[in-house]
């Protein structure tokens, strides 16, 4: 499997989907990262470019997305790729997260997903 996230200068997850400077791609087989790609991010808005196509061309399944759009969204759907909204921080500490069952879609008006969810230390939106 493998799952993308918007990234910016710093490995720190976009707050802007479609305006990100490239995607961190990771391949993960047995719950474990045994590749890791830097992939370019097209020019532009990404719900008007063809990003969604490309990643679901390279087997990406999932997006963890800071900020993004319903079109966004929708281009993502359309190619079978499931989307984590309302991601924050360090690339690799919130994929690490997310294979352990910590980290869950935020919604789509939440601002960030760093408040823990009673008792079970999973990361969810804090409204």
């Amino acid at each position: 499997m493998k799952i993308a996230v918007p990234t910016k200068i710093g490995n720190v997850v976009d707050d802007h989907f479609g305006h990100c400077e490239f995607y961190t791609i990771f391949t993960i087989e047995n719950d474990e990262v045994v590749g890791k790609e830097v992939f370019p991010s097209p020019q532009g808005c990404g719900c008007k470019s063809e990003i969604a196509r490309d990643l679901s061309e390279k087997g990406v399944k999932v997006m963890l997305a800071g900020g993004i759009g319903a079109g966004a969204i929708s281009k993502l759907a359309a190619q079978d790729i499931s989307v984590v909204r309302n991601c924050k921080g360090v690339v690799d500490d919130l994929l690490k997260d997310y294979l352990s069952g910590k980290v869950v879609d935020g919604g789509s008006s939440c601002e960030a997903h760093s408040q823990h969810a009673k008792g079970q230390g999973l990361h969810v939106c804090h409204h």
